[in-house]
C-alpha cells in the first residue's frame, strides 16, 4: 500500500461521502474513486460499502482505519523528527493542557534550559484529550497528562507526583467557607451542576453542567454562578478573588505524569524526562532494597545517549 492511498481512504472512511473526501483532499472524485477501487482489488477485499444513497464502512475497513491512522501518524513524526535531527540548534515540543501544571512546568523550563546543551522548549497549549493524538502524529514530542482523567493508552510514562483534589466554588456561596467538602456535597448541589469536558471523541457527556474546554472559561463560568467542579490543588494555585477553592478528601488523587511516544530516540526528550523526574523525585526517600529500580533512577545514573526510553514498569 501507498501512503497517498491510505490518505485517500482515510478520508472516504471519515467523510463516508466520495464527494466531500476529494473536496477535502483537493482533487477530483473520480481519480479518488480509482485509488480505493485500486486499493480494495490489491487487497483482495472490500472496504466501503456504496449505494446510491451512502457509503459505510465494511469490518474490514475499519480495521484498515484504524491501522491508516497510526501509519500516517507515525509518516508525520517521522519527518519531523528527521528534519530536526539535521537542525544545529535542535528544539522539542511539550504538550500542556491549558491552566494546568502552572508552578511545574515553570520549575521544570527553568531547571531544563541550566542544563549544558539543552534544547529551545515550544509550549503546545492544548485541551483535554488532545495529548495522545499530538503525541501519535508527531505535534508534540512529550506532555504532561493528568491521571485518571487524560488517557496514557499506548505512551510511556513517568510519574511525577500524585495530589489531592479541590473543589471550585464561586466566593459567596455557602459552601465556600467549609474547611473540606465531601464528593457528595459537590454532586448533588442542584444549582451548581458539574461543568462537562469533552471526551476522548470529542463530544459531551450528557448532564446540566456547563460544556467547558480549557480551566480559563471554566473558572468564568463558575464565579458567573452556572457551574462547578472538582480539580486537582495545584490547578487552583491562581484563582482570582471571585473564586474559591475547598478541600475535597473523598475525592480520587490525581497523579501528573510526563508522557512520550514509546518509539522516540530524541535525545533531547530523554534529557527533559531526566530533568523533570529529577526535579520531582530528588526528596524522595531511598527506595528499599530489593525492589524494582524505575526507568528514571537509571536516566539519571546511567543516562542513555540515543534513545528516550523504555516502557516504564
Amino acid at each position: 500500500m501507498e501512503i497517498r492511498e491510505l490518505r485517500y481512504f482515510v478520508a472516504v472512511a471519515e467523510e463516508l461521502h466520495f464527494g466531500k473526501a476529494a473536496q477535502r483532499l483537493g482533487i477530483a472524485q473520480p481519480p479518488l474513486s480509482r485509488t480505493i477501487t485500486q486499493l480494495e482489488r490489491r487487497l483482495g477485499i472490500t472496504l466501503l460499502e456504496r449505494t446510491s444513497r451512502k457509503v459505510t464502512l465494511t469490518a474490514a475497513g475499519a480495521v484498515l482505519l484504524a491501522e491508516a491512522h497510526a501509519i500516517l501518524s507515525a509518516v508525520t513524526a517521522a519527518e519531523r523528527h528527521t528534519q530536526q535531527a539535521a537542525t544545529a540548534h535542535p528544539s522539542l515540543v511539550l504538550a500542556v493542557k491549558t491552566g494546568t501544571a502552572g508552578e511545574l512546568l515553570t520549575k521544570l523550563l527553568d531547571a531544563y534550559a541550566a542544563e549544558p546543551g539543552a534544547a529551545t522548549v515550544d509550549l503546545l497549549l492544548c485541551e483535554a484529550h488532545q495529548h495522545q493524538q499530538l503525541l501519535r502524529d508527531g505535534h508534540a514530542d512529550v506532555a504532561l497528562l493528568h491521571l485518571p482523567f487524560d488517557s496514557a493508552a499506548g505512551l510511556d510514562t513517568e510519574t511525577l507526583y500524585t495530589e489531592g483534589q479541590v473543589a471550585i466554588l464561586p466566593a459567596s456561596h455557602p459552601l465556600a467557607d467549609r474547611s473540606q467538602l465531601r464528593m457528595a456535597d459537590i454532586t448533588t448541589l442542584p444549582t451548581l451542576p458539574m461543568a462537562r469536558w469533552p471526551g476522548p471523541g470529542g463530544s459531551y457527556p450528557q448532564g446540566p453542567g456547563a460544556e467547558v474546554r480549557n480551566l480559563a472559561q471554566l473558572f468564568q463560568l463558575i464565579a458567573l454562578g452556572r457551574t462547578t467542579v472538582i480539580i486537582p490543588e495545584s490547578a487552583a494555585a491562581d484563582l482570582c478573588r471571585d473564586l474559591a477553592a475547598v478541600p475535597v478528601p473523598d475525592a480520587p488523587p490525581v497523579t501528573t505524569v510526563i508522557a512520550w511516544p514509546p518509539h522516540s530516540h530524541l535525545r533531547t526528550v530523554a534529557d527533559l524526562i531526566r530533568v523533570a523526574t529529577r526535579l520531582c523525585h530528588h526528596d524522595r526517600p531511598p527506595r528499599p532494597l530489593g525492589l524494582p529500580t524505575k526507568h528514571s533512577d537509571l536516566m539519571t545514573k546511567h543516562p542513555r545517549p540515543a534513545t528516550a526510553c523504555s516502557r516504564s514498569g
